[in-house]
């Protein structure tokens, strides 16, 4: 069996699985924020149980319209509150966590070996640290929140096998670009993505969570990697879990793939994807001179320390463009505090870039730095469909903490190595 089918098996209590399987599975993490959580709590109190499976399972974070910038997401973080405190759940809400895929990584509810549901499509980022995850409907975490349990069909599964080094300010944003770009948007229909090859073992948590989290982009149920030393290390001290069997959770030598896919990244370029489509991807020298009104550095996909670290390196000394808003947030308040400790915030406020509290911010078209007709905005999150940041008539390209920090300061987008030379 490949990892996530070891994964599936045990958490069915079945000695094997195999891919389209139909399986009961128990679950050992539920997500729900406050965008998707007021739904399954309404269809959850239509179930017409009185507690959750188990209140140590469900987590709740507030990360997605925070603060609140409206009466109705008020009244809607006000019904994510009370569900919390009646079933006493773990409430991650407004300054004491950050966005959902950072946040539960980071206080250790993420373990290898285990499946994690949560109500939103990027779950997938779980899968970086061992575990099978992925992201289900509101009505259908309302089924989880009442059971414990999910049926799943085991998904078929694609390998992929990554060699070569990275050049100098190309990161595993890039490669995941270039990989949806290869595939497409349906390359991976319900199916298994195992990111595995030298590259993968030297990258870092932040670098495969990445990876995994736009691995949806492609259609996937989930993106995983195998647990190592490196996952080992990023857990210590965040869980009291035993970690003693996270060598042992990897897919078998004989392990069955639709198709392994093998890729060497020696000449990979920075990458942009086009708006409106994830798939449309470039290299930055096919997107030269195309000016932007914002760039934004943040999100589930590239908001951790890792990428602030890149970002500032590329805007140490220099300034934005004044007719580019730059809006740099943080996922969660640890990698907050962490950067202002090692002056990134100073880095990027002298730099005339808008430093912003630990949300999802712009990413959805929340409440934060929304685009106006024909405005084009440079991002590190995960979309560019449209209407995703603001107007339908905005334009939004994605690319690496790298690329939007040297586009921020050129006024178009930019290839990052031009800019640090």
């Amino acid at each position: 069996m490949n990892i996530t089918e070891k994964i599936l098996a045990k958490s069915s209590n079945k000695i094997s699985v195999k891919s389209g399987e139909i399986i009961d599975s128990k679950v050992d993490i539920l997500m729900i924020h406050d965008l998707t959580g007021p739904l399954a709590v309404k269809a959850f109190e239509k179930i017409g149980v009185n507690k959750v499976w188990n209140n140590q399972k469900v987590i709740v974070v507030l990360d997605h319209q925070i603060p609140a910038e409206s009466i109705t997401a008020a009244e809607l973080h006000k019904t994510m509150r009370k569900f919390a405190k009646e079933q006493t759940l773990k409430i991650y809400d407004v300054g004491k966590g950050g966005i959902c895929h950072q946040v539960l990584p980071e206080k250790g509810h993420v373990l290898p070996g285990t499946v994690i549901l949560g109500a939103d499509s990027h779950t997938c980022t779980y899968g970086a640290l061992g575990a099978f995850a992925t992201g289900i409907g509101s009505t259908e975490a309302a089924a989880v929140m009442a059971t414990g349990k999910i049926w799943l069909k085991v998904p078929e599964a694609i390998k992929l096998d990554i060699h070569g080094e990275f050049k100098k300010l190309v990161t595993p944003k890039d490669l995941i670009l270039h990989i949806i770009g290869k595939l497409g948007a349906d390359g991976a229909i319900y199916k298994s993505v195992e990111f595995s090859g030298p590259i993968i073992e030297k990258m870092s948590i932040a670098g495969r969570m990445t990876l995994c989290n736009m691995a949806v982009e492609m259609g996937a149920k989930n993106g995983i990697i195998e647990p190592d030393a490196t996952t080992r290390k990023f857990l210590e001290g965040r869980t009291n879990q035993t970690l003693d069997s996270i060598n042992k959770l990897k897919s078998d030598n004989d392990a069955f793939y639709e198709k392994i896919i093998n890729l060497n990244v020696k000449d990979l370029e920075p990458q942009i994807a086009f708006s409106p489509r994830v798939d449309n991807v470039k290299p930055v020298s096919e997107a030269k001179n195309i000016e932007i009104n914002q760039a934004f550095i943040g999100s589930c996909t590239n908001g951790r320390l890792q990428d602030l670290r890149l970002a500032a390196k590329i805007l140490k000394g220099k300034k934005v463009k004044d007719s580019v808003r730059t809006l740099i947030i943080p996922a969660s308040q640890e990698v907050y505090s962490d950067a202002l400790k090692e002056g990134l915030i100073e880095t990027f406020t002298e730099a005339g870039a808008l430093v912003c509290g630990s949300s999802c911010g712009p990413c959805l078209g929340g409440h934060i730095g929304l685009l106006a007709k024909d405005e084009i905005c440079i991002s590190t999150s995960n979309r560019n469909f449209i209407g995703r940041m603001g107007s339908k008539e905005a334009k939004v390209f994605l690319a690496s903490p790298a690329t939007v920090a040297a586009s921020a300061i050129t006024g178009k987008i930019t290839n990052p190595q031009e800019i640090e030379a």
